[in-house]
């Protein structure tokens, strides 16, 4: 495997466990919490989860321990969903617990993510294998997949792949969609009478997989110091040509949050955070009209540059264009083969033929390249029923908006300024990042905790760090039951358990933050300049944790 100089370095890098995880399994004892229910739709979670429903919150503490194995432990890890910066390194723990345990114990990884388990394609991860790729990004030891293991066909692949390598447990590192394959899959196993456990790790840079005990999707951190980078560096280039407002689209399907940690760090001029977007039922038009009022105040200063944040998913939090969407769905899934054979002209054409009068206005508002991928992220939902909301170029849409709205009002002599815009997407360039020191601790952390769940014999769990704003010795450790962070929703007009987002809390202290500076940061250029994400040099800088943890954690 080719490594560039950095690499080599990085490779050295020795991630910091907790305390507790350090010590000889045989003096780590499990503690049981009280039983736990789901956030709601308890009865009918309770109905499909009969074998797995209310475990007990767990956590780790020194004394004697009973352990459930004592031979050499088979474990299959499964990559899910989109890659995150960590990943590689909860390999590196889970490889480095089961060895520690017995070095005869084996780790297996599934190739293409979920299909490799149902395809019982995988590879043994060995010793050479898994030093390669410590402290890297990527998902690329065994590559990802976004494939849903649903039907029983599927769980009695997933049943006879797992008993056919002699499987004793399962990890698989994802994010909410993940995690609940996880949780059926171990509900499965359960109903059938097979010893098999199922463990989840909580990945996303969105950071839309957390609560009260899952303080932080691993990724979040690495991504957002990456593209706090360049939205900083475009600030800087807004200060020094005076002449561009430059629109950021950034990761974001379901939540803001890394939109929010983002304008902590570089306080943009403008940000929209979805979620205030649908408290305060926003139209488009407001949006836009709050856009101009800041664009136009800025010229009054002559300061006719500037920067705006948008999370990719904000136009399903538009309650209007969210109804719209809703209502394109159900005529597609209610009408498919009326729409076969045709290309994207004529199934916008059907419709807009079959769209109630309100949506068809709505619709027809919209300019025609928005209709047009409206069209395309119905197509393209994902297997989990999910909008394909990136190919939707809000940050253009915004753009186009503003400057009809901009030039109407220079022929009416309201707008003496220029407005030159220019369209950003950053989201690929931070999911596969090297990760920072953070990410590298918590996601080491976060796979050797796993197997330490394993050892004790629990299935149906989320592998659980916490007091993350702490030094990484004192982390604390354990497991959450994966039932206890569902609900019941609609997919594909079937309800379906499934783990609930976690959206940004407009109560929360990192959103109030926001609130109460960006009045300043909208007229005034008070740009925060982050600069590259640090690996190497003095602990302040290497180690500083997110804004959102910094504010989330605050005691």
């Amino acid at each position: 495997m080719n490594t560039s100089l950095f690499q080599q370095e990085r490779q050295k890098y020795i991630p910091k466990l907790p305390n507790i995880l350090k010590k000889d399994f045989k003096n780590i004892s499990l503690v049981y919490g009280e039983n736990t229910e789901a956030i709601q739709d308890r009865q009918a979670l309770k109905e499909f989860f009969k074998n797995t429903y209310g475990l007990p919150i767990v956590s780790f503490a020194e004394g004697k321990s009973n352990l459930s194995f004592s031979k050499a432990l088979n474990i299959g890890i499964i990559l899910s969903g989109g890659p995150a910066p960590g990943g590689h390194n909860v390999i590196s723990g889970v490889f480095d617990a089961i060895k520690k345990f017995n070095p005869n114990s084996k780790l297996f990884g599934f190739k293409g993510g979920p299909l490799g388990l149902l395809e019982n394609d995988k590879i043994e991860l060995t010793e050479s294998l898994v030093n390669s790729y410590r402290n890297t990004g990527g998902f690329d030891i065994v590559s990802s997949g976004r494939t849903k293991i649903e039907t029983e066909e599927h769980y009695n692949k997933a049943l006879f792949v797992a008993k056919e390598n002699n499987l004793n447990a399962i990890i698989i590192i994802g994010g909410d969609d993940s995690n609940t394959n996880a949780a059926i899959l171990a509900e499965y196993f359960k109903k059938k009478g097979e010893n098999i456990q199922v463990i989840g790790v909580p990945k996303t840079i969105d950071a839309d997989l957390k609560n009260d005990h899952i303080e932080i999707s691993f990724g979040f951190d690495s991504a957002t110091k990456i593209y706090s980078q360049m939205i900083g560096d475009l600030c800087r280039d807004a200060m020094s040509t005076k002449k561009y407002w430059h629109f950021v689209k950034l990761m974001g399907r379901s939540a803001s949050h890394v939109a929010l940690e983002c304008a902590l760090k570089t306080h943009p001029n403008i940000c929209i955070v979805s979620e205030e977007v649908l408290a305060k039922k926003k139209t488009l038009s407001e949006i836009v009209d709050e856009m101009v009022f800041v664009i136009l105040k800025r010229s009054l200063n002559g300061d006719n540059f500037g920067i705006v944040i948008v999370p990719e998913g904000v136009i399903e939090f538009i309650p209007e264009v969210k109804s719209l969407m809703v209502e394109l769905c159900n005529i597609f899934d209610k009408n498919e083969n009326e729409f076969k054979g045709l290309n994207i002209e004529g199934m916008r054409e059907v419709f807009v033929a079959k769209l109630s009068d309100y949506m068809k206005e709505v619709y027809l508002s919209l300019p025609l390249f928005i209709q047009f991928e409206l069209v395309n992220s119905i197509l393209e939902r994902d297997p989990h029923g999910n909008f394909n909301v990136s190919r939707v170029p809000t940050e253009k849409l915004f753009i186009e908006m503003v400057q009809s709205r901009l030039s109407d009002m220079k022929k009416r002599g309201e707008y003496k300024g220029s407005f030159i815009p220019v369209d950003h997407f950053f989201g690929y360039e931070g999911r596969s990042a090297f990760p920072s020191n953070f990410d590298s601790d918590y996601c080491y952390s976060l796979g050797y905790n796993a197997v330490v769940l394993i050892l004790n014999g629990l299935t149906g769990y989320m592998s659980c760090i916490k007091k993350l704003n702490s030094k990484p010795t004192d982390w604390i450790a354990g497991g959450v039951p994966l039932t206890m962070l569902m609900n019941m929703e609609e997919r594909y007009g079937v309800q379906k358990p499934v783990i609930k987002k976690a959206l940004v809390d407009l109560e929360g202290r990192p959103f109030k933050e926001f609130v109460e500076n960006r009045d300043k940061w909208a007229l005034n250029n008070l740009y925060l300049y982050p600069g590259p994400l640090q690996y190497f040099g003095s602990s302040e800088i290497v180690d500083e944790i997110t804004e959102t943890l910094k504010f989330e954690l605050l005691k």
